[in-house]
Protein backbone atom coordinates (compact mmCIF):
# COMPACT_ATOMS: atom_id res chain seq x y z
CA UNK A 1 0.00 0.00 0.00
CA UNK A 2 1.51 3.33 -1.08
CA UNK A 3 1.99 6.07 1.50
CA UNK A 4 2.06 9.78 0.79
CA UNK A 5 4.38 11.53 3.26
CA UNK A 6 3.79 15.27 3.60
CA UNK A 7 6.44 17.34 5.39
CA UNK A 8 4.77 20.66 6.20
CA UNK A 9 6.82 23.68 7.18
CA UNK A 10 6.02 27.30 7.74
CA UNK A 11 8.39 29.65 5.95
CA UNK A 12 11.37 31.11 7.82
CA UNK A 13 11.18 34.32 9.83
CA UNK A 14 10.31 37.32 7.66
CA UNK A 15 10.24 41.09 8.09
CA UNK A 16 7.16 43.30 8.07
CA UNK A 17 7.28 43.43 4.26
CA UNK A 18 7.26 39.64 3.90
CA UNK A 19 10.94 39.34 2.98
CA UNK A 20 12.94 36.51 4.52
CA UNK A 21 15.38 37.75 7.18
CA UNK A 22 18.86 36.44 7.93
CA UNK A 23 17.28 34.40 10.74
CA UNK A 24 14.75 33.03 8.25
CA UNK A 25 17.53 31.93 5.88
CA UNK A 26 19.37 30.19 8.74
CA UNK A 27 16.18 28.44 9.86
CA UNK A 28 15.42 27.30 6.30
CA UNK A 29 18.94 25.98 5.79
CA UNK A 30 18.77 23.98 9.03
CA UNK A 31 15.43 22.52 7.96
CA UNK A 32 17.04 21.52 4.66
CA UNK A 33 19.83 19.76 6.54
CA UNK A 34 17.24 17.85 8.53
CA UNK A 35 15.36 16.77 5.41
CA UNK A 36 18.51 15.86 3.48
CA UNK A 37 18.43 12.21 4.56
CA UNK A 38 14.89 11.64 3.26
CA UNK A 39 13.94 10.47 -0.25
CA UNK A 40 12.21 13.78 -1.09
CA UNK A 41 10.45 13.76 -4.47
CA UNK A 42 9.46 17.45 -4.62
CA UNK A 43 9.46 20.71 -2.71
CA UNK A 44 6.26 22.71 -3.16
CA UNK A 45 5.94 26.30 -1.99
CA UNK A 46 3.44 29.12 -1.69
CA UNK A 47 3.69 31.90 -4.29
CA UNK A 48 4.58 34.45 -1.60
CA UNK A 49 8.25 35.59 -1.51
CA UNK A 50 8.96 34.46 2.07
CA UNK A 51 7.86 30.90 1.27
CA UNK A 52 9.58 30.87 -2.14
CA UNK A 53 12.89 31.98 -0.61
CA UNK A 54 12.58 29.44 2.23
CA UNK A 55 11.89 26.61 -0.23
CA UNK A 56 14.90 27.44 -2.41
CA UNK A 57 17.17 27.81 0.62
CA UNK A 58 16.24 24.44 2.12
CA UNK A 59 16.39 22.80 -1.32
CA UNK A 60 20.12 23.61 -1.51
CA UNK A 61 20.47 20.52 0.73
CA UNK A 62 18.31 18.39 -1.58
CA UNK A 63 20.23 18.18 -4.86
CA UNK A 64 18.19 17.36 -7.97
CA UNK A 65 14.86 17.68 -6.13
CA UNK A 66 12.44 19.87 -8.12
CA UNK A 67 11.17 23.03 -6.43
CA UNK A 68 7.73 24.11 -7.64
CA UNK A 69 5.08 26.68 -6.81
CA UNK A 70 1.60 25.56 -5.74
CA UNK A 71 -1.12 28.21 -5.66
CA UNK A 72 -3.08 26.20 -3.05
CA UNK A 73 -0.33 26.87 -0.47
CA UNK A 74 -0.91 30.66 -0.46
CA UNK A 75 -1.52 32.28 2.92
CA UNK A 76 -5.27 32.45 3.50
CA UNK A 77 -7.99 32.16 6.13
CA UNK A 78 -9.45 28.71 5.39
CA UNK A 79 -12.67 29.05 7.36
CA UNK A 80 -14.38 32.01 8.99
CA UNK A 81 -16.21 30.72 12.06
CA UNK A 82 -19.58 31.92 13.23
CA UNK A 83 -19.60 34.09 16.38
CA UNK A 84 -20.67 31.03 18.40
CA UNK A 85 -17.64 29.07 17.14
CA UNK A 86 -15.12 31.87 17.73
CA UNK A 87 -13.01 31.62 20.91
CA UNK A 88 -12.81 34.78 23.02
CA UNK A 89 -9.12 35.17 22.23
CA UNK A 90 -10.04 35.54 18.52
CA UNK A 91 -12.84 38.05 19.11
CA UNK A 92 -12.65 40.84 16.56
CA UNK A 93 -10.15 39.04 14.32
CA UNK A 94 -12.75 38.27 11.67
CA UNK A 95 -14.46 41.67 11.77
CA UNK A 96 -14.60 43.03 8.27
CA UNK A 97 -14.50 39.66 6.49
CA UNK A 98 -17.34 39.70 4.00
CA UNK A 99 -19.08 36.66 2.55
CA UNK A 100 -17.09 36.80 -0.69
CA UNK A 101 -13.75 36.78 1.16
CA UNK A 102 -14.87 33.94 3.40
CA UNK A 103 -16.09 31.91 0.42
CA UNK A 104 -12.82 32.51 -1.45
CA UNK A 105 -10.80 31.31 1.54
CA UNK A 106 -12.95 28.23 1.89
CA UNK A 107 -12.52 27.40 -1.83
CA UNK A 108 -8.74 27.65 -1.42
CA UNK A 109 -8.89 25.38 1.64
CA UNK A 110 -10.90 22.80 -0.31
CA UNK A 111 -8.41 22.96 -3.19
CA UNK A 112 -5.51 22.51 -0.75
CA UNK A 113 -7.08 19.35 0.69
CA UNK A 114 -8.05 18.01 -2.74
CA UNK A 115 -4.51 18.39 -4.06
CA UNK A 116 -2.35 17.32 -1.13
CA UNK A 117 -4.42 15.50 1.54
CA UNK A 118 -4.88 12.21 -0.27
CA UNK A 119 -2.96 9.31 -1.72
CA UNK A 120 -2.19 10.21 -5.36
CA UNK A 121 -2.91 6.68 -6.62
CA UNK A 122 -1.16 3.33 -6.71
CA UNK A 123 2.60 3.17 -6.99
CA UNK A 124 5.61 3.84 -4.80
CA UNK A 125 5.59 5.94 -1.65
CA UNK A 126 5.94 9.68 -2.20
CA UNK A 127 7.72 12.23 -0.02
CA UNK A 128 6.81 15.89 -0.53
CA UNK A 129 7.86 19.02 1.33
CA UNK A 130 5.28 21.81 1.49
CA UNK A 131 6.61 25.25 2.44
CA UNK A 132 3.61 27.34 3.31
CA UNK A 133 2.10 29.45 6.10
CA UNK A 134 0.61 28.90 9.54
CA UNK A 135 -3.07 28.83 8.49
CA UNK A 136 -2.79 26.25 5.68
CA UNK A 137 -0.77 24.00 8.01
CA UNK A 138 -3.44 24.38 10.69
CA UNK A 139 -6.13 23.51 8.13
CA UNK A 140 -4.34 20.35 6.97
CA UNK A 141 -3.81 19.24 10.59
CA UNK A 142 -7.47 19.91 11.38
CA UNK A 143 -8.46 17.91 8.31
CA UNK A 144 -6.15 15.00 9.24
CA UNK A 145 -7.72 14.84 12.70
CA UNK A 146 -11.25 15.12 11.28
CA UNK A 147 -11.89 18.01 13.68
CA UNK A 148 -14.65 20.63 13.29
CA UNK A 149 -13.83 23.38 10.74
CA UNK A 150 -13.28 26.04 13.40
CA UNK A 151 -10.61 23.90 15.12
CA UNK A 152 -7.90 25.28 12.84
CA UNK A 153 -7.92 28.25 15.21
CA UNK A 154 -5.10 28.03 17.74
CA UNK A 155 -3.02 25.45 15.83
CA UNK A 156 0.08 27.61 15.58
CA UNK A 157 3.31 26.74 13.78
CA UNK A 158 6.71 28.27 14.42
CA UNK A 159 8.89 29.36 11.52
CA UNK A 160 10.38 26.27 9.80
CA UNK A 161 8.89 23.94 12.42
CA UNK A 162 8.17 20.52 10.94
CA UNK A 163 4.77 18.85 10.82
CA UNK A 164 4.46 15.40 9.21
CA UNK A 165 1.25 13.74 8.01
CA UNK A 166 1.01 10.39 6.25
CA UNK A 167 -1.80 9.32 3.93
CA UNK A 168 -2.67 5.72 3.02
CA UNK A 169 -5.54 4.59 0.84
CA UNK A 170 -8.55 3.46 2.87
CA UNK A 171 -7.12 4.58 6.23
CA UNK A 172 -7.42 7.82 8.20
CA UNK A 173 -4.42 10.16 7.94
CA UNK A 174 -1.64 9.64 10.49
CA UNK A 175 -0.22 12.62 12.39
CA UNK A 176 3.45 11.73 12.83
CA UNK A 177 4.54 15.02 14.41
CA UNK A 178 3.40 18.59 14.83
CA UNK A 179 5.46 21.78 15.10
CA UNK A 180 8.76 20.00 15.80
CA UNK A 181 11.67 22.45 16.17
CA UNK A 182 14.43 20.03 17.17
CA UNK A 183 16.55 20.99 14.13
CA UNK A 184 16.74 24.58 15.38
CA UNK A 185 19.03 25.83 18.15
CA UNK A 186 17.19 27.50 21.05
CA UNK A 187 17.79 31.04 19.76
CA UNK A 188 16.01 30.25 16.47
CA UNK A 189 12.96 28.54 17.97
CA UNK A 190 9.51 29.98 18.60
CA UNK A 191 9.75 32.77 16.05
CA UNK A 192 6.42 33.49 14.43
CA UNK A 193 4.50 33.08 17.69
CA UNK A 194 3.08 35.82 19.90
CA UNK A 195 5.55 36.51 22.72
CA UNK A 196 3.19 35.28 25.43
CA UNK A 197 3.10 31.80 23.85
CA UNK A 198 6.81 31.13 24.19
CA UNK A 199 7.84 28.93 27.12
Amino acid sequence: MATRHLYLARHGAADAFGKLTDVGYRQSSLLGERLAGLPVDAVWHSPLPRATASAHELARHLPDVPVKEAAELIDHVPYVPSPAETPRSWAGFFDGYDEAEAASGQRLAEALVARFAKVPGHGPDTHEVLVTHAYPIAWLVRHALDAPPSRWLGLNSANTALTVIEYRDGLPPTMVMFNDMSHLPPDLRWTGFPGNMRP
